[in-house]
């Protein structure tokens, strides 16, 4: 292992999940730690600073769902969300709060090392609109790409990295259409192949965020059936 390993951390409470997961990513080169519980996974982040978080959404004390709104407040790691159910809910909730993919359970050790591979190989705040620096300007809306903030009617909008890359995609090119693998191409990264509902869910959020009318949306626009582009309605 190099001194330069990328920082994994595995929180499950499933020790033969997590000896087996530790397992495959060692050998893969990566520097692994593990948690047991939410409240030992939070301490480790703040200690260690991983690059990505393995995190099962069901844990004793605090769940997956909590430990990743906490991380939020002061973490950019990317973060894997492993759950045990099928329902599409779980999953929307826990890409609203700031995952960036998730893996069912069960699943095959090898995919999970892919999706860590994947997503690492896009690093963070990556975002450069052909070399632009200057604030992009949109009545009240301001994206300013030199310190990577959004702001709205003067207030400073607490984007997740996804959206404000997923809002700078768009607002670089107003009035062209994206399709969804367009911008997981230039958002995930070419190496993504998970599923492309990831970009629904976090539009939805960034919306919300930018305090949108869904029937009539000023920036962020639906294009039915093909995906989406920005445009200023004053």
């Amino acid at each position: 292992m190099t001194a330069t390993a990328r920082t994994i951390l595995i929180v499950d409470d499933e020790v033969r999940l997590r000896t087996l997961l530790h397992s495959y990513l060692v050998q893969e080169g990566f520097r692994v730690l593990q948690a047991g519980d939410g409240l030992e996974a939070l301490d480790l982040l703040r200690a260690e600073q991983p690059d990505l978080i393995v995190l099962d959404l069901m844990l004793p004390g605090l769940d997956g769902l909590e430990v990743c709104r906490r991380l939020r407040t002061f973490s950019d790691a990317y973060v894997l969300m492993l759950t045990a159910k099928a329902e599409e809910i779980d999953r929307v909730i826990g890409l609203e709060i700031g995952a960036d993919d998730y893996l069912t359970k069960p699943f095959s050790p090898r995919e999970l090392v892919a999706r860590v591979r994947a997503m690492l190989r896009r690093p963070r705040n990556s975002l450069d609109i052909a070399g632009v620096q200057q604030p992009l300007r949109f009545g009240t809306l301001i994206i300013d790409l030199a310190r990577h903030e959004v702001i709205l009617e003067d207030v400073p909008l607490g984007l997740t990295n996804l959206e404000y890359e997923l809002l700078t995609v768009l607002a670089s090119a107003p009035g062209r259409t994206f399709t969804r693998a367009q911008l997981l191409d230039r958002v995930w990264g070419a190496d993504y192949f998970g599923d492309d509902h990831v970009v629904d869910v976090h539009i939805a959020n960034l919306r919300k965020k930018l305090g949108e009318d869904s029937t009539q949306p000023r920036f962020i626009i639906t294009v039915r059936g093909v995906g989406y582009r920005f445009g200023d309605r004053r």
